[in-house]
């Protein structure tokens, strides 16, 4: 076992034991040491459910905010995550990884890709080592204090996707020039590929989602389908063809695959046998990343709606509407819901009825996850479109004194 393992692990050990299950408060009994369920990266977890169990201001203000993205690809762009040590680490557009403190000054910086299309994923911080993936195909590990570079994998011609750290091993989608794609295992302290299958075809961008209770590793590909696999002996269990772009991470909870697509669809697939439990359909494809907390689903559509769906039956619970397309990612917190969208705004909805508390006026198109920490959220945008001299920002807001 080598030394940075060990550290790893410790820092798993300080983390504590997370329980598995869904946000419904189903739970499959607790993971210990590396077996620990890492809540620092994108989603909030291996099932992708992106809610957060801390409360949010009534009002807040922008304490600071830095450029971050200046490139204009339409792909939502990556999200800010905090280390164990409180502080925030966000890569972009430009290739750069950057550590902030939380008063905004700028730790270190390194540079992971010249690619012209830099990162669009987020990272997945695990103890003393940041996981990040980037268009150049790489897969890189980053000293999380310092941002110098431990490995970089060639993984394949792009990677859009989030890497899904678990159990020593990262999982991560990758894109071929086909087009066509695969999904990967790298071993997480030497970035060697352990395993790979090249079904999901045709650029997938989804993040890799693992359910520990049901055995599956699931992701979507942009040829329409949900991918499972049984875990963690990752032989292919089964497919299913939304007819639609399948661009963002499935969340599972309660046994229940939930699959936005671009066929204008929101599919419940159970994560058994891949037969559909239910399915909502929205006025315009879907491209957010869904949320869900206490058996509800809270996903944004390009019809500029945020909708809450009933994660049992499908059954809309309430829609609110915004001023632009929803494609980021949607966050549940203890009481409402964080999204942005293409009007330039991050919103935060009541989940109880779907009134808007507060929103925050940015200035691009506000496409990442919101990061929700005891005294702050903070959220990234992407760059103004044909104004490639306004990059995009990431902000920090906090509760005005």
């Amino acid at each position: 076992m080598s030394d940075r393992s060990y550290t790893r692990r410790q820092a798993l050990g300080m983390i504590g034991a997370i329980t598995v299950g869904s946000a419904t408060g189903c739970t499959a009994g607790r993971l210990t040491g590396s077996d620990t369920i890492i809540p620092t990266q994108f989603r909030r977890g291996l099932q992708n459910l992106g809610a957060v169990a801390q409360s949010i201001p009534s009002t807040v203000e922008i304490q600071w905010a830095h450029p971050t993205n200046r490139g204009t690809h339409t792909a939502s762009k990556g999200s800010p995550v905090e280390t164990p040590t409180g502080h925030i680490i966000i890569a972009d557009d430009t290739g750069r990884v950057r550590s902030l403190t939380p008063d905004g000054q700028i730790q270190w910086s390194t540079t992971i890709t010249d690619a012209e299309r830099g990162s669009h994923g987020t990272p997945a911080v695990v103890g003393d080592t940041t996981y990040i993936s980037a268009y150049d195909g790489s897969v890189t590990a980053l000293d999380t204090a310092t941002g110098n570079k431990r490995w970089r994998s060639v993984v394949g011609d792009a990677v859009g996707a989030s890497p899904t750290y678990y159990n020593e091993r990262l999982y991560v989608a990758v894109e071929h020039a086909d087009p066509s794609g695969s999904v990967v295992a790298l071993d997480a302290d030497t970035g060697a590929v352990e395993w790979r299958d090249r079904r999901p075809t045709d650029h997938p961008h989804s993040t890799v989602a693992i359910d520990l209770r049901n055995r599956r590793l699931l992701l979507g590909s942009n040829d329409g389908h949900c991918y499972a696999w049984s875990f963690p002996d990752l032989e292919r269990q089964w497919t299913y063809d939304t007819h639609g772009d399948v661009k963002v991470p499935i969340a599972v909870a309660d046994g229940i695959a939930v699959v936005p697509s671009w066929a204008g669809t929101v599919t419940g697939v159970d994560v058994t046998d891949g037969s559909r439990v239910w399915e909502f359909a929205a006025d315009d494809k879907l491209m957010c990343a869904p949320a869900v907390r206490n058996g509800t689903v809270y996903v944004g559509s390009h019809d500029t709606h945020l909708y809450a769906i009933d994660l049992a039956n499908g059954n809309q619970l309430w829609a609110t509407a915004t001023d632009g397309w929803i494609t980021g990612s949607a966050v549940a917190t203890r009481n409402h819901v964080l999204v942005g969208s293409y009007d330039g705004r991050l919103y935060a909805v009541k989940q109880a009825d779907g009134s808007i508390t507060w929103s925050v006026e940015a200035r691009g198109e506000v496409t990442s996850a919101s990061l929700v920490t005891n005294d702050a959220i903070y959220f990234a945008e992407r760059a103004v479109e044909d104004r490639p001299e306004t990059p995009g920002m990431c902000y920090k807001l906090i509760e005005p004194n």
